[in-house]
């Protein structure tokens, strides 16, 4: 498990910075000034924490949110949804395959940070990056489509604020 360290507050700016890029990159309302919102250290990484809880995390320089930031805040653009047989191999950390892939996102681009979802409840599974466009995801039926970065289990959903 993850632990955090260098933890400190962040400025209104900076909150509003992170909320404006997190809300337009994945088309859902996020954070607002009004809450408690800090940014800590892991090991590995930089965690956006909002009422103690890991809701984005810092790749590459910008913002994306968790697992458990994508629970909290229901988004509904670059997602890639997996079929039912895909799940529990996404759920410990495998990239994603495209014979997996039942449906993306039409607007992803490769290189995109994207997150996974399962079919049938729609629940996020992993944030990765996407390999191949989000079209040819869909129809393609070899090779690797996204890259994971973040999953359920992982060291960021266990960290405990």
């Amino acid at each position: 498990m993850a632990k955090l360290k260098k933890r400190h507050r962040i400025r209104r700016k900076e909150v509003s910075r992170y909320a404006s890029s997190l809300s337009e990159h994945f088309g859902c309302q996020v954070f607002s000034g009004s809450e408690v919102v800090d940014i800590a250290e892991s090991d590995d990484h930089e965690i956006i924490l909002v009422e103690n809880v890991p809701v984005a995390v810092m790749i590459d320089g910008e913002p994306v949110l968790t697992v458990r930031g994508l629970m909290r805040y229901k988004p509904t653009r670059y997602f890639v949804e997996v079929d039912m047989g895909a799940v529990p191999f996404v759920t410990k950390g495998a990239d994603v395959m495209a014979p997996g892939i039942v449906a993306s996102d039409e607007v992803i681009k490769e290189g995109d940070l994207v997150w996974i979802r399962d079919e049938r409840n729609k629940r996020p599974l992993a944030v990765g990056r996407a390999l191949i466009p989000g079209p040819e995801m869909a129809v393609s039926k070899k090779g690797k489509a996204v890259r994971t970065i973040h999953y359920v289990g992982d060291d960021i959903w266990q960290i405990e604020a």
